[in-house]
């Protein structure tokens, strides 16, 4: 199973937001990463929780190319975690062998096409809405959703692409909310909707707010990192491909042991 470690070079990602916002810091970070075990490192210029300011192709660009570019020019494998066609463009140009895309598709109709011509693993998530706004306005009714309803949503969104460079993630609380049984369940059923799809799936839970509703009270950061690797054991037992993480020195000694037990 690939781990995916993230690299956030934002200023108002939920966990970790402003730790790696400058160039130097970010770079190291990814570096550290591949030596604590991470296969892939995912970097992302734009947060994308309820409470992040959205921003513009040309700053998600000046945040996330010099470190993409710096990464792959050190031997790292780099995924461009973006929404924007533009972005991923000028990501892959600069050496980004993956692009992972929350939405799918759903906030930038171009991202088909940049998918199509370039030789680009795409990582389809799941969710529902056409700005992240609306996203998290629906997750009232986020209680009915079943890895079958996750499965059609995905279905569609990926018709077309090809189908040798597709990957899908269930989008764990993106409109899902931050009900445990929510999103445990689409992580007990992540092999099946491998199957029903026929595609690699990813699933990335570290220190959703899922996890932080099932610990309950005050939830320190070493524990939800526990937490997350816990999550990230499950999905492997799900039999799902790959997992992305934010401590991956923490998952990596445990998914060792787990496999091969």
């Amino acid at each position: 199973m690939l781990i995916l470690g993230v690299v956030n070079v934002t200023p108002d990602s939920f966990s970790d937001g402003g730790r790696y916002l400058a160039e130097e810091a970010a770079v190291a970070h990814g570096l550290a990463l591949v030596v604590d075990g991470a296969d892939i490192i995912d970097v992302g210029g734009e947060a994308t929780n309820p409470r992040a300011t959205p921003i513009d192709a040309a700053e998600e660009l000046r945040r996330v190319l010099p470190v993409v570019r710096r990464l792959t020019e050190a031997g790292a494998r780099v995924s461009i975690d973006t929404t924007k066609a533009a972005v991923a463009t000028a990501a892959v140009a600069a050496g980004a062998t993956l692009i992972n895309d929350v939405s799918g598709g759903r906030f930038d109709p171009a991202m088909a096409e940049v998918v199509a011509t370039s030789n680009a693993t795409y990582i389809a998530g799941h969710l529902r809405g056409d700005t992240i706004e609306e996203v998290f306005a629906i997750e009232a009714h986020a209680h009915t959703l079943t890895w079958e309803d996750v499965a059609a949503d995905l279905a569609a969104r990926i018709a077309g692409l090809p189908a040798d460079r597709v990957w899908v993630d269930p989008g764990l609380g993106f409109g899902k909310g931050p009900d445990p049984a929510v999103n445990l369940a689409l992580i007990r059923d992540a092999g099946v909707l491998a199957h029903a799809l026929g595609r690699p799936v990813v699933v990335g839970p570290s220190r959703k707010r899922f996890l932080r509703r099932l610990l309950g009270g005050e939830v320190s950061e070493a524990a939800l990192d526990a937490a997350s690797v816990g999550a990230c054991l499950a999905a492997a037992r799900a039999g799902v491909q790959a997992v992305r993480i934010h401590n991956v020195a923490l998952l990596r000694p445990a998914l060792t042991v787990y496999t091969r037990t």
